[in-house]
This record gives C-alpha cells, sequence and structure tokens, in this order.
C-alpha cells in the first residue's frame, strides 16, 4: 500500500481500509511499549494549511512511565488541509519519523481520528495499516462524532456516536479535567483504545509517548527557525 497522490485516491482507499477486516490486536499483560507521533508546521501561518508548509515530526517510544527512545524528522505536507484528507497532508511524514525511531513500539498513539471519520478510516487506522502496526487515535475534541462527557472519575467513558456507531470515547484520563477522544485504530478496537491509553497516560492528561514525540516535532522546528535567523 501507497500513499495516494490525490483526493480522490485517497477517498477510494479510506473506503477499502474501513472494510478490512485485520486480526484483532490485544496487549499482553506486563510492561507496554507505547510509540507516540506528531505532527507541527511553522508557526503564524495564514489560513488552514497550504501544500508544501515546511513540518516537523516527532515519534517516541514510552515504557513503564519512562522515555525509551525520541526522534525528529523535518520534511513537507504533501497537501493543503482538508477535513477527512488528513493522511493526504502529513501521513508521509508521520511515517517517515515512526521508521526512524531505533525499535518498534508494541502500539502507536496518533493524533488523528480512526472510525470517526466519514468513510470510517481516519489517519490513525491509514497510518496502522500503512505501518502493519496497532494504532490508537488521541485527540482533545471528536472530528464528526458527538456524544456527553463521561462522569468525573477516573476512568469513566461516554461513547461518541457518528451515524448511529459508536466510534470511539470520551475517556477521562485525571478528574475533574476535560476528557480525551480516544479511537479505535488499526487492529484496535474501542475496549483495546481504553486500555492502551488508560496504560499509558502517566500523570498528566497527555499520554506521556505523545508528549515526549511532539515535544521532539517543536523542538526541531525551534532549531530550524534558529538555524534560519542565524542565515539571514
Amino acid at each position: 500500500m501507497v500513499w495516494p497522490e490525490s483526493a480522490a485516491e485517497l477517498e477510494k482507499l479510506q473506503c477499502e481500509l474501513a472494510a478490512c477486516a485485520p486480526e484483532a490486536w490485544q496487549p499482553e499483560p506486563g510492561p507496554l511499549r507505547v510509540g507516540g507521533v506528531f505532527v507541527c508546521f511553522e508557526r503564524g501561518r495564514g489560513g488552514a494549511g497550504a501544500d508544501g508548509d515546511p513540518g516537523w515530526a516527532g515519534a517516541a517510544i514510552a515504557a513503564e512511565g519512562r522515555r525509551v527512545a525520541a526522534v525528529g524528522v523535518a520534511g513537507a505536507a504533501a497537501a493543503p488541509y482538508a477535513a477527512g484528507l488528513l493522511a493526504l497532508r502529513e501521513g508521509r511524514l508521520l511515517e517517515t519519523a515512526v521508521r526512524a525511531l531505533p525499535e518498534r513500539p508494541d502500539v502507536l498513539l496518533v493524533n488523528a481520528t480512526g472510525r470517526d471519520h466519514p468513510r470510517r478510516a481516519g489517519l490513525a487506522l491509514h497510518l496502522g495499516a500503512r505501518l502493519g502496526m496497532p494504532t490508537v487515535g488521541v485527540t482533545h475534541r471528536p472530528l464528526f462524532a458527538s456524544g456527553g462527557e463521561p462522569a468525573e472519575s477516573l476512568g469513566s467513558r461516554s461513547p461518541l456516536w457518528l451515524d448511529g456507531e459508536m466510534v470511539g470515547v470520551w475517556l477521562r484520563v485525571r478528574p475533574g479535567v476535560r476528557p480525551l477522544a480516544v479511537h479505535a485504530g488499526w487492529r484496535c478496537d474501542v475496549a483495546c483504545a481504553i486500555d492502551v491509553v488508560i496504560r499509558a497516560v502517566g500523570r498528566a492528561r497527555t499520554p506521556l509517548a505523545l508528549r515526549i514525540a511532539r515535544a521532539a516535532a517543536r523542538e526541531l522546528r525551534a532549531r530550524s527557525a534558529s538555524s534560519a535567523d542565524h542565515s539571514k
């Protein structure tokens, strides 16, 4: 499977991925090696995002509350931003970051949706299929799905619905703090996704691997900006 070159190609592939039924994955008891991947773009650019925008992606692995590995890569957006077509813009760059890790995580957290998508195959699911790796989507809000927030207690969850289908959950990872939207991804159903995120969060709202990946991407962006300023 290759990354599509056009919106029409991507939409067709998304429909095919949504219809796939890969073997379900469940984490083993004991330490879990959780990967995270995150992409950021230049600060201060107007608009939603254009083709060719400089971008930086970070990937990380965390286990038992500690950092195992982290990398950052630079690249460019392959398409302008469009809802439902994020894989066209960010997919290649995210894949490059994950493949740059010195080892393979057990499961990968992606800052994107899975089944909460008009064709039920968001970037979190698509990236997992491309990498052959179980994935879970973790976002601050749903894309198209909706549902009431869960109770305030730790671990409470409530369903996110899209056209009558439960495509994810709101998950309370810290009492009194806004919940996370947790999305089933590649080879991970909703129950599996909840288990992974609860085990990966630690003391903060965002899972550790995603926080490390986000920091790696932003640090590389800052170094690139500093180098550009010094070259003027």
